[in-house]
């Protein structure tokens, strides 16, 4: 009695096109673009540079390991990597666990 009735309008709306599509997507592409760059390239960088410094790894390199210990390369395998901690003190560790290489001469005591 006094509230009115309410249709929907029946006007069709327009058809956005490809324009429509290309913004509703856009920030999506945005967003993956900016991870790669920021992200995903810069990880795969690193992890290219630890790989040619584990092969690169030689008799009488010094080098610090993942647990902060600083020894000179004495033997290298395949897979693990002899280190001499200190005068006449070997340890061996997988070559994984090295995470720097030290430029000749830091270990002067060993």
């Amino acid at each position: 009695m006094f509230i009115s009735n309410a249709y929907a309008q029946t006007t069709t709306a327009a058809d956005p096109g490809l324009m429509g599509n290309l913004t509703t997507f856009a920030p999506l592409l945005i967003m993956f673009v900016v991870m790669y760059f920021l992200m995903i390239r810069p990880q795969q960088k690193r992890q290219k540079e630890m790989k040619s410094m584990m092969e690169a790894l030689a008799k009488g390199d010094e080098v610090v390991t993942a647990g902060g210990i600083l020894g000179r390369v004495v033997q290298v395998k395949d897979a693990y990597v002899t280190l001499e901690v200190a005068t006449g003190t070997e340890m061996v560790v997988q070559k994984n666990a090295v995470t720097t290489l030290l430029p000749k001469g830091t270990l002067k005591s060993l």
